[in-house]
């Protein structure tokens, strides 16, 4: 694969942008706001390179099957492909047992020109976007990226787990350790907390 100039993204604002989507209604807003959309919320936005194709559909259908969870955390999703919004409004009205996508209740999109892909780094040869994920906090900031190469599916657990762990530092003041999970313990940023954490669940990491 060439090389794409993929951005860290992580503490910076996150590229706004004003594109055509297909709501979760099946309508075209040909003008859909990142950040109007996702005002006094978290936003996940996730790229995949193309419609009809192969991984991809397994990836939107599961983010689709935990927008409940997602939603619970304050957290709307955004798919986003280099696609026009009238090919993602066909894939829509494909049923699952075709490879399609069924109504998913997420909107999706159009980044023809590429300049949205371009803009978060993801963009490569200069044609589709990697499967770029983007944690982004209520102030517009990106607190998580993970990219994966285009045959590799991503976890959608892991992005709730990431939400999870974004609210708990939020809410906690603390940090969260390898493997921290909604419920267990978290650590002081401090040279005692991570001494006590260690002592008490080294053993389990």
């Amino acid at each position: 694969m060439s090389e794409s100039n993929v951005n860290v993204l992580v503490g910076r604002e996150v590229p706004d942008f004003t594109a055509p989507a297909v709501m979760p209604d099946n309508q075209i807003n040909e003008n859909f706001n990142l950040r109007s959309y996702i005002r006094d919320s978290y936003g996940l936005v996730f790229f995949y390179p193309l419609d009809f194709t192969f991984v991809c559909p397994s990836e939107i259908v599961a983010h689709d099957h935990r927008l409940s969870a997602f939603a619970e955390r304050n957290t709307k999703v955004i798919g986003i492909s280099v696609d026009s919004h009238f090919t993602h409004l066909a894939w829509k009205n494909t049923p699952v047992n075709s490879g399609g996508l069924g109504n998913v209740q997420f909107p999706l999109v159009a980044d023809l020109t590429k300049s949205i892909a371009r803009s978060f780094g993801v963009l490569v040869n200069d044609a589709v976007a990697l499967r770029g994920t983007f944690l982004i906090d209520r102030a517009g900031v990106v607190r998580h990226q993970v990219v994966n190469d285009l045959p590799l599916g991503r976890n959608v657990d892991e992005a709730l787990r990431m939400v999870d762990a974004l609210h708990f530092h939020e809410e906690n003041g603390e940090v969260c350790p390898a493997g921290w999970t909604k419920g267990k313990a978290g650590m002081s940023a401090t040279p005692e907390g991570v001494a006590k954490y260690l002592a008490e669940h080294a053993g389990s990491l």
